[in-house]
């Protein structure tokens, strides 16, 4: 097999035992020709973050630089005004879908209100680099397959993917995967499944003072839902959150309060988990308004699902990463470090796909459990070379994992039987 070019930029050497030697070398090539202009995007996105659903200059400066790169560019698309998809290729076999996120978090400290903690600036062209290299090795070797890049907005709160997912965007997409920087490199991340919902406590208005007794207090409905839920910890699974806050405690001190809002979220290990847990929280709620003589209202969010890794298409990943110097913990150990929650575990439960996640801090693959995601200093790391270099490596092994399922159709048979086990499960 031919050696695969070094590249000189960023010094991470590829190997020659690469599967499809001269695909990949094709892709590498297509990736690092990009370099300075997708550093160019990093930075401007996390100069300029914008929150969910008004990631509106992210979505043209993305989409503009698709189109001259050739791409079949929908803007606005399926019902949002900052989701976009981006084709190349062609559909008559098989399509390979790959996510871009690029909302930013609130931040109290940042000029503007937001910043990228969880390094969606990197996520953005990580998204772009592999449609890139996919669409390079298609049209050079006239293979029958499509890439898909879809622009998901407000990862970070109401969840765009499952909008798109209930709009159809994915109907005709066989695999979609997307990579997410972190501390360390993970293929099997333990995603946790979520559900958030709004309480409401109504109760009467009274003087505190003059005339309490004739008051109900919606305050402390609320207050003892948060306790009797601090409570119910002891008997949860280690696995297992609820976390809430109190967003609305009344108006004065001299008022029994009338009126209580708060809000809580719900995570487990598995989405069927959370289902169970709603119910006992539910009762929580309900308990505290018979015991204080008010009425509640339980307004449930959209879901976020767990991640369901599909096998294959994460150990394919893994040999790509393995031939560039990145090397991982066993399997059952990936799986036992809990993490946050993400809509993309609402793709993986509707067709094939991977979420690894990628060290965007050293590319010696030491963790750095120190610095964790939502952070300032995470927020700063997702600006510095190294990560750059680390997304652009995982970019090229998941456009080769992508390419698997183009060339190889036992693979792609494998990994859809995959699939359909894990779900029926």
């Amino acid at each position: 097999m031919s050696q695969l070019l070094v590249n000189e930029t960023t010094k991470v050497p590829l190997s020659d035992l690469w599967e499809n030697d001269e695909f990949a070398k094709v892709v590498h090539l297509a990736i690092e020709g990009v370099s300075s202009e997708l550093r160019a995007i990093s930075l401007k996105l996390h100069e300029d973050p914008e929150l969910s659903y008004e990631e509106h200059r992210a979505h043209a400066l993305i989409t503009d630089y698709l189109e001259k790169k050739g791409f079949d560019v929908e803007r606005q698309a399926y019902g949002l005004d900052t989701a976009f998809v981006a084709r190349a290729g062609n559909s008559d076999k098989v399509t390979i879908g790959i996510c871009s996120e690029y909302d930013a978090l609130p931040s109290t400290d940042s000029p503007n209100g937001a910043f990228h903690a969880c390094g969606h600036n990197l996520i953005a062209i990580s998204g772009i680099a592999t449609a890139i290299g996919l669409k390079a090795v298609i049209e050079q070797f006239g293979l029958e397959g499509q890439v898909k890049l879809f622009g998901t907005p407000a990862e970070e709160t109401t969840g765009g993917k499952i909008v798109m997912l209930d709009h159809g965007a994915f109907k005709a997409v066989d695999v979609c995967m997307m990579l997410h920087g972190a501390n360390a490199d993970v293929v099997y991340p333990a995603f946790l499944a979520l559900d958030t919902v709004e309480v409401e406590f109504f109760g009467k208005a009274s003087h505190a003072s003059a005339s309490p007794w004739e008051g109900i207090n919606a305050l402390d409905a609320a207050v003892q839902a948060y306790t009797n839920i601090a409570m119910m910890r002891q008997q949860m699974h280690p696995s297992q959150r609820v976390h809430g806050i109190i967003k609305d405690g009344g108006k004065a001190a001299n008022i029994i309060p009338d009126y209580t809002k708060s809000v809580y979220t719900v995570r487990a290990p598995k989405f069927g988990e959370v289902e169970v847990l709603k119910k006992r929280v539910e009762k929580i709620f309900n308990a505290a308004a018979n015991s204080t003589g008010c009425t509640v209202k339980l307004t449930w969010g959209i879901p976020y699902k767990d991640i369901i890794t599909n096998d294959p298409l994460a150990r394919k990943f893994e040999h790509y990463m393995n031939h560039q110097g990145v090397k991982y913990a066993s399997k059952q150990e990936q799986m036992s470090k809990l993490s946050g929650s993400t809509d993309m575990g609402n793709l993986t439960y509707a067709l094939p796909g991977i979420h690894p996640m990628f060290n965007i801090l050293n590319l010696t693959g030491e963790d750095d459990k120190t610095m964790g995601l939502h952070t300032n200093a995470f927020a700063n790391a997702a600006a510095q070379p190294v990560g750059h270099v680390a997304t652009l490596r995982a970019s090229k092994s998941l456009a080769l994992t992508g390419l698997e399922c183009i060339v190889d159709s036992v693979f792609l048979k494998a990994v859809k039987q995959d699939f359909d086990t894990q779900v029926q499960n």
